[in-house]
């Protein structure tokens, strides 16, 4: 049998253009980082970095409401795709901005911490558009290999060479979980197309026999692969450590980055190819429905439980994330209701869009505040602050706010449309588990506006430069804007569905 060379026209590379392009930049930029580029003045990579997203996001505006396939079907260009890319180019953009004073004054500046970043975020981008296991897999370990050498970069510091290899290890595992799960979905399915899946879905049912229950393990095993990428209980061990090891500027962006590209992932696989497979005909729900929201209920509860136990800033915001990681798998086990896959998906997108603005200015301001040795993480540190910067501890503020869900915050929309589909599917048990997390959540939230405004002290700010200025204000601002005018990203995000012609 012949190779058949793909035509042009079936590769389609105009639909997969952002994530192309942003590829092609990468490889570029680390020629020209190599060749160009003096070792003195690596800043100039981090403005190409820059100039690479910027190009990208462009691409992406004009491809946005597109419904087209590329790759020879492997590849799905449509408004869902279009919005997650506006969130992976943004959280890339901020981590850029957040990194590149950091990186000097920590004496790691190499020019190839940039390309890890690009690369990982490009392989976000192919995860939320992949129409194929076999490409998620791919693009997950695109995703998470430039991820493990970005946690263990600040080398020689012990910490961070320790969450590098617990990342690595740990990674390394769950990537072989989701294989194991692919092949056993390819097993009941006979395909590893994410529309033929759908596909063979309804005459398993009927049938029902080894091939239900091959899908049912499969299915179950996929979570446990990306369950440890978006950080869900009990696939969460490894976040703290990396978290408080890892340098400042790359746990900000693995704490958005990856919990998008994971959740983009989970989103595309459940809704997608499995949100018709049922036990029992006439179930209104899918059969992995209720482990879903029974691991969202045990995620809300220990993320936010322990996270008031914590007294170093990157290990309660490691926590947080874990909670935050709950309330997003709420709106993921919303969508296996009958009906409720694309207001489901649109909520879970809104969320994830006011988490990326608040948690990277989170970690914005927690990096201005760190010392140059690592140090200077802990709460007390932040005692005084407002004091001394008043518009960073105003900004701060914002953001623990908004990671309450305080109204005219983006947290709250993003809660509010989380919480609407939630009930909509009927997980009333589920609303009220989230609503009660989030009562607790206030506490170690507000803690931090304590330490800064109503206890005396004089807080230094030894990390504090333009650039980390400006992505904290970018992200307060975003933050604010969404919780003010939420109809702008309701708005765009009405475009979005899941069940297009494109894959049914």
């Amino acid at each position: 049998m012949l190779f058949e060379v793909p035509s042009l026209e079936s590769l389609n590379l105009g639909a997969a253009l952002p994530a192309v392009s942003l590829t092609f930049g990468v490889c570029v930029l680390l020629l020209v980082d190599l060749l160009l580029v003096p070792k003195d003045r690596k800043e100039i990579t981090a403005w190409l970095a820059v100039a690479g997203v910027v190009v990208s996001f462009v691409v992406n505006l004009f491809t946005f409401n597109t419904h087209t396939e590329a790759f020879l079907g492997m590849f799905v260009a449509d408004s869902f795709t279009g919005f997650m890319n506006i969130i992976i180019l943004l959280t890339a953009f901020l981590g850029i901005l957040l990194s590149k004073d950091y990186l000097k004054r920590a004496g790691i500046e190499r020019g190839e911490y940039y390309t890890l970043m690009l690369m990982s975020a490009a392989g976000m981008m192919f995860m939320a558009s992949a129409n194929d296991l076999v490409v998620v897999f791919i693009a997950l370990e695109l995703l998470s290999i430039p991820l493990y050498i970005l946690a263990a970069f600040r080398v020689p510091d012990v910490k961070s060479e320790e969450s590098g290899m617990k990342y690595f290890i740990l990674g390394a595992f769950s990537s072989a979980f989701f294989v194991y799960g692919a092949a056993l979905v390819y097993g009941a399915a006979g395909t590893t197309s994410l529309p033929g899946i759908f596909g063979a879905v309804g005459t398993i049912v009927q049938t029902g026999g080894s091939a239900a229950f091959l899908l049912l393990a499969g299915a179950g095993l996929i979570l446990v692969g990306l369950g440890f990428k978006v950080a869900v209980v009990p696939f969460h061990m490894w976040t703290p450590d990396v978290y408080e090891g890892a340098p400042t500027p790359v746990t900000a962006f693995m704490s958005v980055g990856a919990k998008a590209g994971g959740f983009a992932a989970l989103l595309r696989i459940m809704a997608i190819s499995l949100p018709a497979f049922t036990l029992a005909d006439g179930q209104p729900y899918a059969a992995w429905q209720q482990t879903f929201w029974i691991i969202a209920a045990l995620t809300l509860i220990l993320g936010n439980l322990v996270a008031i136990a914590q007294s170093n800033i990157k290990r309660m915001l490691a926590y947080s994330s874990i909670a935050h990681a709950g309330y997003i798998l709420m709106a993921v086990a919303a969508a296996g209701t009958t009906g409720l896959t694309n207001d489901a998906t649109r909520a879970a997108l809104i969320y994830l869009l006011a988490y990326m603005f608040t948690n990277l200015g989170a970690f914005g301001v927690a990096l201005a505040v760190e010392r140059d040795d690592g140090s200077g993480t802990n709460l007390e540190d932040f005692v005084g602050l407002a004091k001394n910067r008043p518009g960073l501890a105003l900004m701060m503020a914002i953001f623990m706010l908004s990671l309450t869900g305080i109204p005219l915050t983006g947290g709250f929309i993003g809660k509010w449309f989380v919480f609407k589909a939630t009930l909509d599917a009927g997980l009333v048990a589920l609303a009220i588990i989230g609503v009660l997390t989030s009562v607790v959540s206030a506490f170690y939230y507000v803690r931090v506006i304590v330490n800064m405004y109503l206890r005396d002290g004089e807080a230094e700010t030894p990390g504090e430069s333009r650039m980390v200025n400006w992505a904290v204000y970018v992200a307060g601002a975003g933050t604010l804007i969404m919780g003010i005018f939420p109809f702008l990203v309701t708005g765009l995000s009405d475009l979005v569905t899941v069940a297009a012609s494109v894959v049914r």
